[in-house]
Formats: structure tokens, C-alpha cells, sequence
């Protein structure tokens, strides 16, 4: 896990600042509601009023007022005198006749609201006065007409019964909510405006063209910072993607090829490809949308918790958060055979690929397309499955989203109706109650993805927390090797991990530079593996090899590695040109140690051939050059190493005999200073080495030279005698 972390460090600031994004987004697009609802409520309904204040009244207004309220020094000194210019006149066209009072600049509106709320109010009442008003009506307050204007010279008189009026009026006053208020006195507002002259058309659509030119603003930026979180969210994930491939190929190129067993070829390629890129998907859903869901969705429950009926929403939650845990326990299980199955997909098309040729030649075509068909059956069957209970969500999604919003409007209208609750509220509350179950829903998007991505995570720890079985020493030595290198076999033994019983055993030989040491015996009787343990492809498991007496546990790899020249029994060759792979991508081999390496390899002549001579194409596995071209190119390659240990291993078998004489011959004379190993199943190969070890069931039966060998090992002669007449061995 530590590995994976650290794969972030380079990142962490572009993961700071697409959180604080993020963030930045959520708190603008949680505004929008709001200026949505003052459009409808202020905009609209109010006129574009958006506080229950007079900014123009009139002097007839101001007087009327200060007869229902205790702050008339506040209120006064919260409004200056309009000048009579010609500007104002025709601005205001009622200060031709009365004055015109104007708010100041520096007064607390919110106060002036407060202050006010009641006055307004009452004085709208007043104004009202009817006998069909049933909060209202003169016989509420002892009076036999109704003469507004007389009322207003009571209230402004010294009589007893004033007092009881104001008492009575501001007890009915009281009992109104404040959004009722609000609303009668920004009608009153209204109607003062239209009085004094004022354009209320163009004030109010200054209001929503204002709101509105807002709201655009806000859009911009959220596009904005979408589009550029975007893009830092696909950076992210691809430059962790691309570092994590790396890590995991780091890691399987240094397993050694007991963890080749453990994990099969397909399934490393499936951990390294298709889990990767489910991890990339979720990464990229996390940064854009886990991390930006929660912000935005207790941001909107935060806006509407307390309402009437914020109850709905907890229901919804609720029914969410019940969806997703159990469509998340059913599907989980699925994911992780998903990741299986794929593996078995890639294996079985890697072998029929590979195969072809083998598959055409014995007309099993029908077979191999029915165990391809079972395998992918498999997997449609279990993504169908997958599918299915995901795809069961979305629909419920959108019952639960229209099941609010009607819950919402129900039970919201009613508050409209009784005038607790505005229109534009209304919307503002359906559009957060959106965001909050929108907020879910993507959460509820990456819970499709998440089972998956935790399987794929899973697999991909388990290749990166492998340890390989052959490693570097904690204190390596260095070894000198100008003089050559001698390879010695101390009592060596060996078994596979998974075996009861060694492969090769007691094994004790020495090699000096200059030397061909051949390897034969019967098939399985462990040649292969006894070469295999020169270069630490596996550990020895008893006894020692040492070249130029230094056990080879004690050299760094890389170091033992890069003086071993190695041709496996199948040379494999890379997608390229013959001189990238006479190369392999070392820049420091000159085109004549290539072309040297390639006559001695006998490889020349069919090169020199081709249109494009070194340039000619190779492809992939080398499928378009024969098997003894591509024995020879393998061959070729190792010598331009310059290697100081040679390891032939059965690679002269696709050669023609006068090919394999040349090759032998050529290799001896240009090869001097080298340790050569060749492990070989015509005696013909072998019989000119200077000492020759006869493998049977894993030990030693003779060591010696040809002729040696002829008159005191039994199991080599009866080898070579299945091959050649003794006229030839002789």
C-alpha cells in the first residue's frame, strides 16, 4: 500500500487544487437556488422590491407612518430631503407638489426593515379600511363611518381612545407572519413608487436583468472550473496510471521464474492493463465526483434542514442509501469473478493465437472456437448479471427524484397557500432537494464502478507486495573479470518449489574461460534447469556456484547478468528491425560488433539477402524469418554482448548440420577468452568440447572428453550410437 501512496506524492498538489475547485463549485452552484427563488419572489411577485423599505417616499407617507411607531427620530434621520431640481422633478414628478424624503446611503437596511416591518403594515390596513376586511373592520375599533382621512386626524389627536386603536392595531399585527407582512408591505412599497412617479417597469427589470446577469456569471465560472477540473482529474489519473504500469512492470521484471508459476502469463497482463484502467476510471470518478457530491449534497441539506419539509428528504436519503448497500453486497462478489474470467478470456486467446499453425495442422479449429466460446459465455453471463441489478437502479433513481419533487409541490402548496411559504422558496427548495438526491445519485454511479476497482486494486497489490524469490544481496560484491570468468558447480542440488524431490543433485563441475563445456542427457533429465541456475533464473537449493570463486548470491543481478551471454531453445525475437534486436536497445553496441557478431553466428548470409539488409522489419516473435534464421539472429544477439559466459541452450537444434559445424568452428576461434555452456541433443554438437557432463535423473553419470566418454560411460555412448555408426564417432 505504502507503493501506491507514494505514487500520489508527486501529485498532491494538483489533488489540493482540484479539491479546492471543487469546493469553490459546490458553493457557487449552491447560490444559484437562491437567485432563482429572488427572481421569483423579489423579481417577480415583489416587482424587483427586494427589501420591505421605502428608498423614495413622501412626505404624506413619512407623517402617517411616525404615527405607528416609537422610533420617529431613527426613521427620520435614516431618510435627507430631495432637492427640487429640474432632474429630480422629472425623475420624481410628485416633488413638483409635496416633498420627497430619500433613503440614505450608510443606513442598516436589514434594521430599517425590522423597524418598519409593523408600521407598513398597520398603515396598509388603515389604508385598507373596509367593511368586507375581516382583520380590520371600524366596528373592531368603536367607529361608526369609515373615513380613512378622519382616522388618520384621531390617530394624530391627543384623544383617550388613540392609544386603544394603536393597542388594537398592532395586536392584530401580531398575529401575521412576517412573510405575509413582507409581502402586504412591499405592495404598499409599490403603490408609494407609482404615487411619487418612479418607473417601476424599468426598476424592475434593472432587478431581474441584474439577478440574471448573476446568475450568467456564476454559470461562466462553474463551466470554468468544471472544464479545468476535468482536465487536472484525466492528468492525474493518467500520470498515476502510467507510474503504477511502470511500478507493476518493474516488478514483474524482476520475478524470478518461480513467481512466473505463482502468477500466469494472461493474468499479469490483465493486472497490468484492464486493472489498472479500472483503477484510472475510479480515480477519475473519485476526484470529479466523490469528492464533489458530499460538498454539494450536505451543502444543499444544509440550506433546507429545519424546513417543514426537510422530512422528505431524510426519507429519500434513506431510500438511497438502502438501494445502494444492497445492490453493492449482490453485485460485489460478481466484480471479482469478472477479473477471473477476464484472465481466462486472455489466456485461452493467447494460446490460440500462439498456435495457430499447430491448431490449422490438426483441424481442431471447432474445438478451439467452442473453449473460447465456453470462456466468454462465462464472462458475458456474469457482466449480464452485473448489468442487470445495475441498471435496476437507475429507474428507481428517477422514482425516488419524481416521487420528491411531487411530495415537495404537495405539501409546499399548502404552505403557499396559507402564505408561510413564497413561490420562489418553493422552487429554491425543490431545486436543492435536487441537488441533494443528484449528489447521491453520482455517488450511487461510483458504487457501479467501486466493487470492480476494488477487486482490480486488490489484484494489483497483490503482484506489487510479491517478493521475489532472487534478490540482490544487502552487501554486494564486485568481480573482476578482464582475465575471463571460471564457473564452478559446488555439490549443487535443486528443486522446484511446488516438487518432492530434486531435479538435479550433487552437481560439481568447473568451467575456465576458454572453455566449451556441453551438457547432455536424456529429455527431462534436468540440462535446462542446470543452466538456469548460472544466470539466478532459480536459486540453488543445496551447495554453491561461484564464478572467479564468488558465490553468485553475492553479486548484484544486474552485474552477474550483464556478462552472461544467453540463447534460450526458443529464440524469441522483438517486434523491430534485425538491428534492434541484434541490439536490443543498446546504444553502446557498434554496427561492427553487430556485424561481427552476425558472422560468427552464420547469420550474415541470409541478412545480406534481405532488400533492407539490417533494417529489414521483423515482426512480432519473429514469425516472419524461419526457425534456423531466428535461431542464428538469437544466437547473434548474445555474442554482440561480448559476454564473458556463453549458454547455448539446445540452440543449434533448427541449424543444418553444416551450418552447426560452421557455427561451432567460429565460435571456437573468435571466442577464446569466453566460458561456453551448450546443452545439446546431437552428439554431433558436442563431440569436439573440451569436457562433456552426462545427465541422467538429475546427476552426474560421466564427465569427461568425447573419447573419454566413449570407453567409460555407458549412458553416453548409448546416445551416441542411436545417433551415429561408430565409423562416424571414430
Amino acid at each position: 500500500m505504502k507503493q501506491i501512496l507514494k505514487l500520489f506524492k508527486p501529485l498532491i498538489i494538483f489533488i489540493i487544487l482540484v479539491v479546492c475547485l471543487l469546493y469553490v463549485q459546490a458553493r457557487l452552484e449552491l447560490k444559484l437556488p437562491d437567485y432563482t427563488a429572488d427572481v421569483v419572489n423579489t423579481g417577480i411577485q415583489q416587482n424587483g422590491i427586494d427589501k420591505a423599505v421605502y428608498k423614495e417616499i413622501s412626505e404624506d407617507t413619512l407623517d402617517k407612518l411616525l404615527l405607528f411607531t416609537d422610533e420617529d427620530e431613527y426613521i427620520l434621520n435614516s431618510y435627507s430631503l430631495l432637492k427640487k431640481t429640474s432632474s429630480n422633478i422629472k425623475k420624481y414628478p410628485l416633488l413638483k407638489n409635496e416633498n420627497i424624503y430619500i433613503l440614505k446611503k450608510d443606513v442598516d437596511i436589514n434594521k430599517l426593515e425590522t423597524v418598519l416591518e409593523d408600521p407598513i403594515f398597520i398603515k396598509n390596513m388603515v389604508d385598507n379600511l373596509d367593511e368586507n376586511n375581516p382583520m380590520f373592520t371600524p366596528e373592531s375599533m368603536n367607529l361608526d363611518a369609515i373615513n380613512i382621512d378622519a382616522l388618520y386626524m384621531l390617530l394624530d389627536s391627543d384623544e383617550i381612545n388613540t392609544t386603544s386603536i394603536i393597542e388594537l392595531l398592532y395586536k392584530t399585527a401580531s398575529s401575521v407572519s412576517s412573510s405575509i407582512k413582507k409581502q402586504s408591505n412591499v405592495q404598499s412599497i409599490f403603490n408609494e413608487y407609482k404615487n411619487i412617479g418612479i418607473n417601476t417597469r424599468r426598476r424592475q427589470l434593472n432587478y431581474l436583468y441584474s439577478s440574471g446577469f448573476k446568475m450568467l456569471i456564476i454559470a461562466f465560472v462553474v463551466m470554468i472550473i468544471s472544464i479545468i477540473v476535468c482536465y487536472l482529474s484525466s492528468m492525474i489519473s493518467s500520470k498515476f496510471s502510467h507510474d503504477l504500469r511502470k511500478k507493476l512492470v518493474d516488478r514483474i521484471m524482476s520475478f524470478s521464474n518461480r513467481e512466473y508459476e505463482e502468477f500466469s502469463t494472461a493474468s499479469l497482463i490483465t493486472r497490468t492493463t484492464n486493472d489498472v484502467q479500472q483503477v484510472q476510471l475510479f480515480l477519475i470518478m473519485f476526484l470529479r465526483i466523490v469528492i464533489f457530491a458530499p460538498i454539494l449534497g450536505f451543502g444543499a441539506l444544509g440550506n433546507v434542514w429545519g424546513s417543514s419539509l426537510s422530512w422528505i428528504i431524510g426519507l429519500a436519503i434513506l431510500a438511497l442509501f438502502l438501494l445502494i448497500l444492497t445492490l453493492f453486497i449482490i453485485s460485489f462478489p460478481k466484480f471479482k469473478r469478472i477479473q477471473t474470467v477476464i484472465d481466462k478470456v486472455n489466456l485461452i486467446s493467447r494460446e490460440i493465437l500462439s498456435g495457430l499453425p499447430v491448431i490449422r495442422a490438426f483441424s481442431n479449429e471447432k474445438h478451439e472456437e467452442k473453449r473460447f466460446d465456453k470462456a466468454n459465455k462465462d464472462l458475458t453471463s456474469v457482466n449480464l448479471f452485473v448489468n442487470r441489478v445495475m441498471v435496476f437502479m437507475m429507474p428507481f433513481m428517477a422514482f425516488i427524484m419524481n416521487s420528491v419533487a411531487i411530495f415537495i409541490v404537495w405539501f409546499g402548496a399548502k404552505s403557499v397557500n396559507v402564505g408561510t411559504l413564497q413561490v420562489g422558496d418553493l422552487m429554491a427548495f425543490i431545486t436543492y432537494s435536487m441537488q441533494v438526491i443528484i449528489s447521491f445519485l453520482m455517488l450511487s454511479l461510483v458504487s457501479i464502478i467501486l466493487p470492480r476497482a476494488l477487486v482490480s486494486f486488490k489484484r494489483i497489490i497483490e503482484v506489487l507486495n510479491k517478493e521475489t524469490s532472487i534478490k540482490d544481496p544487502e552487501n554486494p560484491l564486485s568481480i573482476n573479470t578482464e582475465k575471463g570468468v571460471s564457473v564452478r558447480f559446488n555439490n549443487v542440488s535443486f528443486m522446484y518449489h511446488d516438487a518432492s524431490e530434486n531435479v538435479i543433485e550433487n552437481i560439481s563441475f568447473e568451467s575456465k574461460p576458454g572453455t566449451i563445456t556441453a551438457i547432455i542427457g536424456s529429455t527431462g533429465c534436468g540440462k535446462s534447469t542446470l543452466i538456469n541456475l548460472i544466470p539466478r533464473f532459480f536459486d540453488v537449493t543445496e551447495g554453491s556456484i561461484t564464478v572467479n570463486d564468488i558465490d553468485i548470491r553475492n553479486l548484484k543481478l544486474e552485474d552477474l547478468r550483464k556478462n552472461i551471454g544467453y540463447v534460450p531453445q526458443k529464440g524469441y525475437l522483438f517486434t523491430g528491425d534485425i538491428e534492434s534486436n541484434l541490439k536490443l536497445s543498446k546504444e553502446k553496441i557498434s554496427n561492427e560488433d553487430m556485424i561481427k557478431a552476425a558472422k560468427i553466428a552464420q547469420a550474415t548470409e541470409f541478412i545480406e539477402k534481405k532488400d533492407k539488409k539490417y533494417h529489414e522489419k521483423i515482426s512480432e516473435g519473429g514469425t516472419n524469418v524461419s526457425g534456423g534464421q531466428k535461431q542464428r539472429l538469437a544466437i547473434a544477439r548474445a555474442l554482440a554482448f561480448k559476454p564473458k559466459v556463453l549458454i547455448f541452450d539446445d540452440s543449434f537444434s533448427a541449424v543444418d548440420y553444416k551450418t552447426d559445424a560452421n557455427l561451432r568452428k567460429s565460435i571456437k576461434e573468435n571466442l577464446k577468452d569466453v566460458t561456453t555452456f551448450i546443452v545439446a541433443q546431437r552428439i554431433s554438437t558436442i563431440m569436439d568440447a573440451d569436457q562433456i557432463i552426462v545427465l541422467d535423473s538429475g546427476k552426474i553419470v560421466g564427465i569427461g572428453t568425447h573419447d573419454k566418454l566413449m570407453k567409460k560411460c555407458d549412458v553416453y555412448k548409448e546416445i551416441a550410437l542411436s545417433q551415429l555408426s561408430k565409423e562416424e564417432l571414430s
